[in-house]
């Protein structure tokens, strides 16, 4: 169904003004209202969702436990239907008929029930009418030909559809208005034809059907709810036929009664739909796929051994950078870039297969049979390169990439949830090392996984255990070797698993928000340490790129200057080229009140990422740290040292320091010297160490 069918449908069951269409949850909850409830209740919809049922009772009935005895027997045969008084909001009774419908998922979940009241006051009081009609009529023989003439018109009146048939001829002796209009658009054109040769075949059937019962002992009412083609198209329609015994010459009759139900059949049709798609793509939601993948599992396991394919894909897909796009262009933009995105993904799958959005920027694919394991990284790859054409939207041209996760039955899981897992493990992989690309899920992703748990609860109350620390690397001059600074190196010391890499738990920390905690520790730590040296040297911190997503950034850097008494132009902040792709009109600023402050402030690992030009003329750096890989093949590479020297030449250009990493032996210092690099820093000139083992003491200074 497409989102404007979905707005159709929606708008459908919400401007229905005859029935009260509401749903309510398993526990007979009401979770929504439309207007024919608000009209025939008395309720506005912000009244009456969020209160159970009960309460449009009338005291009598729920003492008696109508609203739970109706729920039971939805719950239990699909459907109740019943009739009584029920109450407005002003306390004034109207006569109801009632249907209530279980809905359930194709595994039979219960998700919650469709209630359609309609008011039928006047039948009802047309009905009561009838009734003491034929009363009058039993007491007062000689009133008979008035009593008829008003039964007559009762029948004519009513809003059903009412055809008597001659049971001997088949002739129809009787139709009202509602009937002729509906069923054949004019009047004056059923009574006195054949049933068989005017009537709809249905209608036709269900009495001669129910002629056909006349004179057994359990002869009944037969009921039919189906479509039906009238001269209205087609209608649904609620039928009940029933053989009318006569006495003395009378003869037998067949009885129709047909109600159109067409509007009520719409809305719980709309009702399940809502209940198993995304309101905004029209895509299946999180439920309708688990039952497609649980369906494509059970096709698998029923082919056996003999399946022409290798199994079932799951793709879990992420669409990159969502959030930057709501923050910048508004959500209204980030909507409309869903339903294209949900198009371009829809046009690169097979028949067959299944794409469902199940949340934010989270889409799934489920993918059944496929020939070999080489087509399901196949068709990744497709959705990944589908992608990769910008998509416009209100004159603007918006690059949107895809990262995938991609788990295969049996291959990886046997089970719909361990499949689902591995493919978000597979994603979270993707995503960790840079996105735009698939990854296939493999045993030792599950295993990393379990380590960045371990490490996650353990690094909560590494701080407070005083667990984590710092360690400081010198940073020379190049042209005499003179230490002039150090860089805050972060260290974590497990009590049980000993030393544990940066490379292991900063990213646990970005990803988990704990940077911020542990970032604020870093920076009032290097600061109060570097306040005791009494040489004067500075200290550089790193500042992760998740840290500059907290506006009290540049606050946390000025209490940490003042709780140590360190001079601001001590303290060097290094960032990397990321805080500048991710808004960097944000971060930009930001890095303005950092330098305020009278911090300086370095670039670092300059080279290994986008490297643009832009950066050094959006923002006024006071270093360039050039990146150690192009100092490891400093000597043996031309293009290295081709890279070295185009940053050099442009720092001194630009009037900026370069601090060279990873520096290990004497040539790569002769050379970075050499070509003009101002600062060095590597093994060569000391390892990591604690504030204590530094050479700092009253004597210490730099030349």
């Amino acid at each position: 169904m497409t989102a404007s069918t979905d707005v159709m449908y929606r708008l459908l069951v919400q401007g229905v003004t005859d029935y009260a269409i509401f749903m309510l949850d398993p526990d007979g909850i009401v979770a929504n209202w439309n207007a024919g409830a608000e009209r025939t209740k008395g309720y506005t919809g912000d009244e009456i969702v969020g209160r159970h049922f009960a309460c449009l009772y009338t005291p009598e009935d729920r003492a008696a436990g109508l609203p739970e005895a109706g729920l039971h027997e939805a719950r239990e045969t699909g459907r109740f239907e019943t009739e009584g008084w029920r109450l407005r909001r002003d306390g004034t009774r109207f006569w109801a008929f009632v249907v209530i419908d279980a809905i359930r998922d194709e595994d039979g979940r219960l998700l919650g029930f469709a209630k359609i009241t309609r008011d039928r006051t006047d039948k009802r009081a047309q009905e009561l009418q009838l009734l003491e009609a034929k009363e009058v009529a039993e007491r007062h023989r000689d009133h008979l030909a008035a009593t008829t003439a008003f039964l007559d018109s009762v029948v004519a009146t009513i809003p059903s559809s009412v055809v008597v048939q001659d049971a001997a001829t088949g002739l129809i002796r009787l139709a009202n208005r509602q009937a002729e209009l509906l069923l054949c658009g004019c009047t004056g054109e059923l009574v006195g034809r054949p049933a068989e040769a005017v009537l709809p075949a249905t209608l036709a059937a269900l009495l001669k059907t129910a002629l056909a019962a006349a004179g057994s002992p359990s002869a009944s009412a037969v009921t039919l709810e189906a479509p039906v083609t009238t001269a209205w198209g087609s209608r649904t329609l609620r039928m009940r036929a029933l053989a009318i015994a006569g006495t003395g010459e009378q003869p037998l009759h067949g009885l129709l009664i047909a109600e159109d139900v067409s509007e009520a059949h719409a809305a719980s049709v709309r009702i399940h739909h809502l209940a198993h798609h995304d309101a905004l793509t029209g895509l299946p939601n999180r439920e309708l796929f688990r039952q497609r993948l649980d369906e494509a599992l059970a096709a698998y396991g029923a082919a056996g051994k003999d399946a022409a394919g290798t199994g079932t894909a799951v793709l879990c897909l992420d669409l990159d950078d969502l959030k930057c796009i709501n923050d910048t262009l508004g959500h209204p933009v980030g909507d409309q870039l869903l339903r294209a995105v949900a198009r371009r993904i829809q046009e690169a799958l097979r028949p067959g297969d299944t794409l469902a959005r199940l949340g934010g920027d989270e889409f799934a694919v489920v993918a059944p049979l496929l020939a070999a394991e080489a087509e399901a990284e196949a068709l990744a790859e497709r959705l990944i390169a589908a992608m990769r054409e910008p998509i416009e939207i209100d004159g603007q041209r918006i690059e949107a990439g895809l990262s995938i996760g991609l788990a295969l039955a049996p291959a990886d899981a046997d089970g719909a949830d361990g499949l689902l897992r591995s493919a978000d493990l597979a994603l979270d992989e993707a995503k960790r090392t840079g996105g735009g690309r698939s990854v296939r899920f493999h045993g030792a992703l599950a295993a990393a996984a379990r380590y960045r748990r371990l490490i996650e609860t353990d690094l909560r109350g590494a701080i407070t255990r005083r667990e984590l620390g710092l360690h400081y690397q010198p940073i020379v001059r190049a042209e005499d070797g003179a230490t002039v600074g150090y860089e805050a190196l972060l260290r974590w010391h497990h009590p049980l698993r000993g030393p544990i890499s940066p490379l292991d738990f900063i990213p646990v920390a970005e990803e988990t928000g704990m940077i911020h905690e542990i970032g604020a520790f870093v920076l009032h730590e290097a600061c109060r340490e570097a306040s005791c040296w009494t040489s004067g040297r500075s200290v550089a911190v790193n500042l992760s790129p998740v840290q500059f997503r907290n506006a009290a950034l540049a606050a946390q850097v000025a209490s940490a200057l003042a709780a140590s008494g360190l001079p601001a132009a001590r303290l060097e902040l290094e960032i990397t080229e990321s805080v500048l792709l991710d808004a960097s009109s944000n971060n930009l600023a930001l890095l303005g009140q950092l330098k305020q402050l009278g911090t300086r402030i370095a670039l670092d690992d300059f080279g290994t990422g986008y490297s643009s030009l832009s950066y050094l003329c959006a923002f006024r750096f006071d270093k360039i740290k050039i990146d150690r890989t192009f100092v490891r093949e400093l000597c043996d590479s031309r293009e290295a040292l081709a890279v070295v020297q185009a940053i050099t030449g442009l720092s001194r250009s630009l009037g900026i320091a370069t601090t060279a990493e990873g520096v290990e032996t004497p040539e790569q210092a002769a050379c970075l010297h050499r070509e003009g690099c101002t600062q060095l820093q590597g093994y060569l000139y000391g390892k990591p160490m604690p504030a204590s083992a530094l050479p700092e003491g009253a004597e210490a200074s730099i030349p």
